[in-house]
């Protein structure tokens, strides 16, 4: 037990070294340098957030503009104060709060099932050359079929809910990440695989110790991409399967009223909660690289 023990801790140890041998190197080669520039990497990560900020602050300018000149009809593009106004009353009045729920539960259920289905499917595709040529052809064939075409088939199979809704984000979310995983399995050094079996890594460890690590940074990326495509997904299926709970519902309610001011301040709801999201899959990745 201790040898095997012994041999998975020393496999593991080798992912770490390769994972971080870039770092060591640049940190010998520059000394002080590599440290002083350590030093700023808080000011640097303000300097990432402060462009899309000034950015927003730019378009919010420009619309108030373009809507208090007049050169566009308020119909067509209402004016800040009035999406805002729309927004704060519908926050406070509590019109929002339910939809919102609604629309989390459905697309992180959703995003969940896509997770639990990819991670597996692109791993089996990646190592398993039958898998490859038998799936390949159906991964390409649902990657390029909408998921909006497959929604009114879902909506004669399971009527309204949120069933067919989830199903909708799943399969959203679900392509993008079988393909990040499989080009992050397929592009693991196989160097450093022969070294680990080597030292005893097979099966389990193997996949623990170090090719889950090696991995992860195209997991990572599969995961931010599909928990934003989940919105979408939500929104497409509540489109058609829900007509009467979620933010695509309220949007569909708003269309009809011609209530435009409602549909933007929708909208904006819409984009806090993809911020939301995304913000949470940074902090995912933060974690990760502290881990490993």
């Amino acid at each position: 037990m201790s040898a095997t023990t012994s041999r998975t801790d020393s496999a593991q140890l080798d992912v770490r070294k390769h994972r971080r041998a870039r770092s060591v190197e640049l940190d010998a080669k520059n000394g002080g340098a590599a440290r002083r520039a350590r030093s700023w990497k808080k000011l640097n990560t303000v300097w990432n957030f402060l462009p899309p900020f000034v950015l927003g602050l730019l378009l919010l300018f420009a619309w108030y503009i373009t809507t208090a000149t007049g050169r566009i009809n308020a119909f067509i593009l209402p004016p800040p104060k009035d999406v805002f106004a729309s927004l704060i009353d519908g926050l406070v009045g509590g019109l929002y709060w339910e939809h919102i729920l609604v629309t989390v539960q459905e697309s992180l259920a959703g995003f969940l099932l896509g997770v639990v289905v990819a991670l597996p499917l692109g791993y089996g595709v990646a190592k398993s050359r039958f898998l490859a040529n038998m799936l390949q052809p159906y991964l390409s064939a649902g990657q390029a079929i909408p998921a909006i075409v497959l929604a009114p088939f879902l909506f004669l199979w399971f009527n309204t809910g949120p069933l067919p809704v989830t199903i909708i984000c799943m399969l959203v979310v679900l392509f993008p990440m079988v393909i990040n995983t499989i080009f992050g399995v397929q592009t693991i050094d196989r160097e450093l695989l022969d070294a680990a079996r080597l030292e005893g890594a097979a099966g389990l460890s193997l996949l623990s110790y170090i090719e889950f690590p090696l991995a992860l940074p195209a997991v990572l990326a599969s995961v931010r991409t599909g928990l934003t495509l989940s919105i979408t997904g939500a929104l497409v299926g509540e489109f058609f399967c829900s007509p009467d709970k979620g933010l695509g519902a309220l949007i569909q309610m708003a269309l009809h009223q011609y209530n435009m001011s409602f549909m933007f301040a929708t909208v904006i709801i819409l984009a806090i909660l993809a911020a939301l999201y995304y913000s949470a899959t940074w902090l995912l990745i933060k974690l990760a690289d502290r881990i490993y």
